[in-house]
């Protein structure tokens, strides 16, 4: 079963809150982001400190590589279009991954922007930095998915319940 269908089957003897469709994990959240708990506040903490500590990290790495160009004296404007480039990419990046967040990529677009996203990492760990410190990247698009799921199977069976043979004809 693919991780969209949302009724799964369930062990006999499980409970009726097992039933129907079922909250779908984030990275480095799992199902926390559903009710917030089992280090849901912690996990977003950590994520929000570890994405800002590995742009920082970034940062300096790409200074490096700046550093480097410099060295080699390969004239101001192949460092200017170095600089431009990275700025640019992570720029677009940033603004790719923010959207993530509220939608679903487009598959094909993601694999042709994957040049662009690796390019521009910076950005991508900024975006994720940003939006640890509101919820959970991602949380509100899960969220709102799961609710839907949710009213959909609630729509399906209580349209269902009941004894159709203890109805009264009319």
């Amino acid at each position: 079963m693919s991780a969209d269908d949302s009724t799964r089957a369930t062990p006999a003897g499980s409970t009726a809150e097992a039933l129907g469709p079922r909250p779908e994990p984030l990275r480095f959240f799992g199902t926390t982001w559903l009710n917030h708990d089992n280090g849901y506040t912690a996990r977003r903490i950590a994520v929000a400190v570890g994405s800002l500590a590995a742009a920082a990290a970034s940062c300096l790495v790409l200074r490096l590589a700046y550093q480097g160009l410099q060295i080699a004296a390969i004239g101001g404007f192949v460092t200017l279009l170095m600089v431009v480039m990275f700025a640019i990419c992570s720029a677009m990046a940033f603004r790719h991954t923010w959207d993530g967040f509220t939608r679903r990529p487009d598959p094909d677009r993601q694999a042709s922007l994957r040049g662009l996203l690796t390019v521009g990492f910076v950005g991508s760990l900024l975006a994720y930095f940003f939006r640890s410190l509101t919820e959970a990247p991602g949380e509100r698009l899960h969220r709102e998915e799961y609710e839907e799921a949710r009213k959909q199977y609630e729509k399906r069976t209580t349209r269902r319940s009941g004894n159709p043979k203890n109805r009264r004809r009319a």
